[in-house]
């Protein structure tokens, strides 16, 4: 996360085997190797490029360790096919990192709302209450 937040993608994937996988549930998207994850990185940097992950608690679990944290930054790029909209979003993630004996990852998934992240973006209603 925190080099993520200084938008050091490469390092961010330094740690990835060539052949990890990374899943973002939420999407329904899985990033295959170091260069996919780059990708999906330089994705959200360039829809929020002041994005930070914010509030960080780690839990270590030995050869898997989950990050629970905070996303929060301003849309002011494309965010895939959906125009910036300017809005600021709060949403927050868990990631999940499996490690192989070496300390490389092995795989990745990440899970969040999905739907507050819309709503918050202007692009979905929000969902009736009661």
């Amino acid at each position: 996360m925190e080099a993520f937040n200084r938008r050091d993608f490469e390092g961010a994937a330094g740690p990835m085997r060539e052949d990890a996988t990374y899943t973002d549930h939420a999407r329904g998207t899985t990033a295959k190797g170091p260069v996919e994850s780059i990708d999906n990185l330089k994705g959200w940097a360039e829809a929020f490029p002041d994005g930070q992950a914010t509030e960080l608690q780690f839990i270590d679990g030995g050869d898997h360790t989950v990050c629970l944290f905070h996303a929060r930054g301003t849309n002011d790029g494309p965010m895939g096919s959906l125009p910036a909209t300017g809005r600021r979003v709060d949403v927050p993630f868990c990631e999940i990192l499996h490690f192989d004996a070496q300390g490389k990852i092995t795989s990745g998934e990440m899970f969040y709302d999905s739907m507050s992240l819309m709503v918050q973006l202007g692009h979905m209603q929000p969902p009736p209450q009661g």
